[in-house]
């Protein structure tokens, strides 16, 4: 199947039902949850763009992934526990992503950019061993769901990214850190909204609308609030 430069992914489950709070990182359930956002991100990019399905192998998985067909099987229980992927009529291998529709409540989810060969190239470096890893994930898909379409970056501040993600305040900058090293979020200064001199951050998922960036918008992103697609 030949991969999208980008799919939806369903985010109510993000922004109205604070979803990304329920991945903890805990030593029995932290690398199960690593596992469960990896898993979530293959199972979009080979989801059918009309319905939300998706027929996926525990091999696509693996060679995706990097990952063990032990801690695939985890992290999908995790997906299915919390009623973010639901098994469907496509058989052993398929899977439906929870809430999808077209018209709304979904945010565009890299695809194609982020795979070299059949395997998601940054996926190397998650170990499974480190809360940072997870903490990167949770915000990476929450900068999904907070994309402004119009200026192709989520303009959210450090005190949105904790409510909606759960992540403590002190450990939000090395998560940020961790992204932007694997070139998976860049991390754009922009005017702030606060003071006509000052600037804040906004993040840009990288291998998604690339031409659009702080060098075309410049001072268009001034006065945009945290939406999802």
């Amino acid at each position: 199947m030949a991969l999208r430069e980008w799919v939806r992914l369903p985010t109510d489950w993000i922004i109205q039902e604070g979803g990304l709070r329920r991945f903890r990182w805990a030593q029995d359930t932290g690398s199960n949850n690593i596992a469960a956002l990896m898993s979530l991100a293959v199972i979009a990019h080979h989801a059918e763009d009309e319905s939300g399905n998706a027929r996926v192998t525990y091999d696509t998985f693996c060679t995706a992934t990097s990952l063990s067909r032990a801690k695939i099987a985890g992290g999908l229980a995790v997906l299915e526990k919390l009623e973010i992927v639901s098994r469907n009529e496509l058989g052993r291998s398929g899977y439906g992503l929870a809430n999808y529709r077209l018209q709304g409540g979904w945010g565009k989810l890299p695809a194609d950019g982020l795979y070299r060969g059949d395997r998601i190239d940054a996926f190397e470096a998650f170990h499974l061993r480190r809360a940072v890893e997870l903490n990167a994930l949770k915000i990476y898909f929450l900068v999904v769901a907070a994309r402004n379409n119009k200026t192709n970056v989520a303009h959210i501040g450090y005190e949105k990214i904790s409510e909606h993600t759960g992540i403590a305040g002190n450990k939000i900058k090395p998560a940020i850190s961790f992204l932007a090293v694997l070139s998976l979020v860049y991390v754009e200064q922009v005017p702030s909204k606060q003071s006509e001199y000052g600037i804040s951050h906004a993040y840009r998922l990288a291998h998604l609308d690339s031409y659009r960036h702080m060098g075309t918008t410049g001072r268009g992103l001034i006065g945009n609030e945290f939406i999802s697609e």
